[in-house]
């Protein structure tokens, strides 16, 4: 069975499944996706994707701020270890760097300090980390290396750059996490690196609510969606489209200890 190793369920619109999230997750599951992990982008709603962790068996989720959150409660190092310990909360994060949207140094100084926080707390945890990287490699690969990120390792969540970058991130023992993007005509670059990278160490996502794959591209995403990413790789990769479904979900499951 399949596994969206990347949603926000708390942030998805319910409206076509008659508002109840239960109804969106069937849906999930009759199209072959039998694990999520609803991750955590701000503190303030932490309860929230906990909740949803804590209601459903095959949902589980993670903790951390978003790079691009300045706003609300910044978590130190032993407040993102401690909501760690919650039973379902398998990885920290989501962290990482963003020089798309943010730009001044004022702000980048800001997103390096909390991008180690969520690093040594990911350390002293144990719970992998997930990355945001946008516009970014150079220092997100550095601040990793320098916070000896590969003694927990984790995910390059939606990953879209380019071969070397993935192969720096693999080096550290990271994970690359392929999205609806790599199913884009136009992701030409991202579609190579989705064909070299090892079997062992690559993960499929929705990244829902946004990023729908084609053919949905432009519409709101959801986690049943995940199948188009599969048989994408499957097409590059020239596999059987089972062969992704087992082995990403047992990559998810190597990398998380599940």
């Amino acid at each position: 069975m399949l596994t969206d190793s990347h949603c926000h369920l708390d942030k998805v619109d319910l409206t076509p499944f008659d508002g109840r999230i239960e109804n969106m997750l069937d849906h999930a599951r009759q199209a072959g996706v039998s694990q999520f992990l609803c991750v955590c982008i701000d503190m303030e709603h932490f309860e929230d994707v906990h909740r949803i962790a804590r209601d459903f068996d095959d949902v589980y989720c993670s903790v951390g701020l978003h790079p691009t959150h300045q706003d609300g409660m910044e978590p130190d190092v032993d407040t993102l270890v401690r909501f760690s310990s919650q039973d379902h909360v398998i990885a920290t994060g989501e962290t990482g760097l963003d020089n798309f949207h943010f730009k001044n140094d004022a702000d980048m100084t800001w997103q390096h300090d909390r991008f180690r926080t969520h690093i040594r707390a990911a350390r002293e945890s144990g719970k992998p980390l997930i990355i945001h990287t946008r516009e970014a490699k150079e220092d997100t690969i550095r601040i990793l290396r320098e916070e000896k990120a590969d003694e927990v390792g984790g995910v390059m969540h939606c990953f879209a750059e380019d071969w070397e970058t993935a192969q720096k991130a693999l080096d550290l023992g990271f994970y690359i996490s392929f999205s609806g993007i790599v199913t884009f005509n136009s992701a030409k670059e991202l579609q190579q690196v989705a064909q070299k990278v090892p079997e062992d160490r690559m993960l499929v996502e929705t990244d829902s609510p946004w990023l729908a794959p084609t053919p949905n591209r432009g519409k709101p995403n959801q986690p049943a969606y995940v199948q188009y990413v599969a048989e994408k790789m499957a097409e590059l990769r020239q596999c059987d489209y089972q062969h992704i479904v087992k082995t990403t979900t047992d990559n998810f499951n190597t990398l998380f200890k599940l």
